[in-house]
């Protein structure tokens, strides 16, 4: 298959180009800059210039390909307050894709996400978010507008990321857990800290998306977790032993002071199934869980970013 991938210089996008290639599949790359094209072509795959933002190059790009899949997200916006305007973009994106590829049973895989998706309970594939007008309620709008799109003859389906899709060279919420934990010399967790937070490792991801674009069921949603749910205050613990800092309790009105935007997400408690997803698709992960990924070291080699 011939298949579009945006957010191909990504964390996990990066990784699924080999993934791909590795199964032999063509790769074509949305990027940005030179610098990009060039690492895309090193990697055996082709790359188009241009964002997500331009609607003509995701369109005519997609109806010359057998399949998309569509990891961009414009992060750069929602981590500056305009997650509004980044969701907005990106429902843009899928309904141009969809126009693409209506009437083809090719597919379109796109990578949401599963915070707040079941609060107080396992979440499981059959659940669908609530949708409130928010602008975080936004993106999983634009989920169910890409499912949708299965009644309009696009093999459609949906991955639910982990809010820790970790590895080597992370940059992601654990990289800025360690951050905030090294420049104020303790680790901390929300409460007690047993709330938890499913997890999967990138290299795992990765594979998932490809067995998705291969052979995903149209309107299919899966879940794009290996573990279940590992407690805060463990990753906390795992943090602390190797800054040796303290481990301690942070107030949950006191979240937001401590852990920035990240107090606002630390909280939840999400545990989350992937049953459905394995028993779709074959899918077995086998990469290192998150703690044994923690403990490896990698993510204390150098100070990661902060929040």
């Amino acid at each position: 298959m011939r298949i579009f991938v945006t957010g191909v210089s990504g964390w996990i996008g990066s990784a699924l180009v080999p993934e791909l290639i590795g199964a032999g599949h063509q790769v074509v790359g949305l990027v940005r800059s030179d610098a990009s094209a060039s690492a895309l072509a090193a990697a055996g795959a082709e790359a188009v210039r241009g964002t997500v933002g331009d609607l003509d190059v995701l369109g005519n790009t997609a109806a010359a390909s057998d399949g998309v899949i569509h990891l961009a997200f414009k992060n750069d916006m929602a981590f500056v307050g305009n997650l509004q305007g980044a969701a907005e973009a990106d429902r843009r994106a899928v309904d141009t894709f969809g126009d693409a590829l209506a009437g083809t049973g090719r597919p379109l895989v796109l990578a949401s996400n599963l915070l707040g998706l079941a609060p107080g309970r396992v979440a499981t594939e059959r659940d669908r978010a609530a949708v409130d007008g928010s602008p975080g309620a936004m993106r999983q709008a634009t989920a169910h507008a890409a499912l949708a799109l299965a009644s309009r003859g696009v093999r459609s389906s949906v991955v639910r990321l982990a809010p820790s899709c970790h590895g080597e060279g992370d940059n992601g919420f654990m990289a800025m857990l360690i951050s905030i934990a090294r420049a104020r010399r303790v680790s901390g967790h929300i409460g007690d800290g047993a709330n938890r937070w499913p997890a999967v490792h990138r290299l795992d991801a990765a594979r998932l998306f490809r067995l998705a674009v291969e052979k995903a069921p149209a309107g299919s949603v899966l879940h794009g977790i290996a573990e279940e749910g590992v407690p805060i205050r463990d990753i906390a613990e795992v943090i602390g032993r190797h800054l040796d800092v303290p481990v301690a309790s942070v107030a949950p009105e006191a979240a937001a002071e401590h852990f920035g935007f990240l107090g606002a997400l630390l909280g939840f408690d999400a545990p989350t199934s992937n049953t459905m997803t394995r028993e779709m698709l074959d899918w077995h992960p086998t990469h290192p869980g998150l703690l044994e990924d923690l403990d490896q070291g990698h993510y204390f080699r150098s100070p990661a970013i902060t929040a």
